[in-house]
């Protein structure tokens, strides 16, 4: 297993050995995963259910309600979702079909386009998000203390801030 440590912890490795994990670092790692993998199964179900829709078709139709006129260009939309471009047109076309996306060209690139939220995708938000929000809630809010809820927010800003690296050799989703 590519986490496991089969020698023992040293305070310091050297430049051939991995820094493996310690057995807490290591707890605290599968602990993350298990809870991810849970956590993103039990909206997605959620959302399937009551809405007709995976987790992360949800997140763009918010992203979009979010957006000045319930607009943004496609780049944008899959830079603010984390995802590719190629998973994003394919949401996309999926949200068409279902009505509750359109796409526009752009006047001022015409390689460009827009994603627009339509009147029944935003219904589809009105209807559905007070299930999700209360999803969320159970599954994440309600078990933390306030103290934890802020933590848990630190923590994901600072892992999420780290991951974004800036420059001409970036590898982000959206970029792909």
């Amino acid at each position: 297993m590519e986490y496991m440590n089969t020698a023992p912890a040293a305070p310091s490795a050297s430049a051939d050995e991995p820094r493996w994990l310690t057995d807490e670092e290591q707890r605290v790692w599968r602990s993350y995963i298990e809870a991810a993998t849970l956590l993103e199964d039990h909206l997605d179900r959620q959302l399937q259910r009551d809405a007709g829709m995976p987790h992360v078709y949800y997140g763009l139709l918010v992203k979009l309600a979010e957006a000045p006129r319930r607009r943004l260009r496609m780049t944008e939309l899959a830079m603010s979702a984390k995802i590719t471009r190629s998973r994003l047109s394919h949401a996309v076309a999926r949200l068409e079909k279902s009505g509750w996306v359109r796409r526009e060209d752009c006047p001022s690139d015409k390689r460009g386009q827009f994603a627009v939220l339509t009147d029944e995708g935003q219904e589809v938000l009105r209807r559905h998000a007070p299930g999700h929000v209360d999803a969320v809630r159970q599954a994440v809010f309600d078990r933390l203390t306030p103290q934890q809820q802020k933590s848990l927010g630190e923590i994901m800003r600072i892992v999420a801030e780290g991951l974004q690296p800036s420059g001409a050799g970036a590898d982000l989703p959206w970029l792909r």
